[in-house]
């Protein structure tokens, strides 16, 4: 059984948290209208998590399997600028993007919920499964998080992310006082 507690702060301050989309940022559901449109669940608090890392300067990348508008838009709400959708093979997506971002995989988080993912997962140093992951992919990562995709595990993993810097606290002190950006 793989720890559903983060690595300790100390052994890394992550520069970049990747994330797959479907089965982590959203609930693994799609709806397909007969208008042919599309429509997929969102946390919220996940989005505050990863504005909070762009705010503070860590870099926040998607890359998901399946081409997605709605996708595209959710991250632009979110000020998400690197964003790779329709990618089979996403640990190449990645490694193009650690070399553009001069970002070591050591220093990178990727979370993951299916088996398209445990290429990527071996690249970084810190894979992540969502806890409703495949057992595949729970046993390659270093850490399950107690939420499931879409319902709180990326804000987890920000939190953390967020501590790992340092500046937790801070925020939250700055959300009580209402002194917000």
């Amino acid at each position: 059984m793989k720890p559903t507690t983060p690595p300790p702060p100390g052994d890394h301050q992550p520069r970049l948290l990747v994330l797959d989309v479907d089965g982590v940022l959203t609930d693994n559901r799609l709806v397909i209208s007969a208008d042919g449109s599309e429509a997929k669940n969102f946390y919220i608090p996940d989005g505050a998590g990863i504005r909070w890392l762009i705010e503070h300067d860590i870099e926040v990348a998607w890359i998901s399997g399946r081409a997605s508008e709605v996708t595209l838009r959710r991250a632009a709400e979110l000020g998400v600028t690197e964003v790779h959708t329709g990618i089979r093979d996403k640990a190449s997506s990645l490694q193009q993007l650690l070399d553009r971002l001069s970002i070591r995989s050591s220093d990178t988080v990727y979370v993951g919920d299916d088996l398209i993912d445990l290429p990527p997962m071996a690249l970084v140093g810190v894979p992540v499964a969502v806890a409703d992951a495949h057992p595949v992919v729970q046993e390659a990562a270093c850490w399950v998080t107690e939420r499931a995709g879409g319902q709180g595990a990326v804000r987890e993993v920000c939190e953390w992310i967020l501590e790992t810097h340092g500046v937790w606290s801070e925020l939250v002190n700055r959300q009580m006082t209402g002194d917000t950006p």
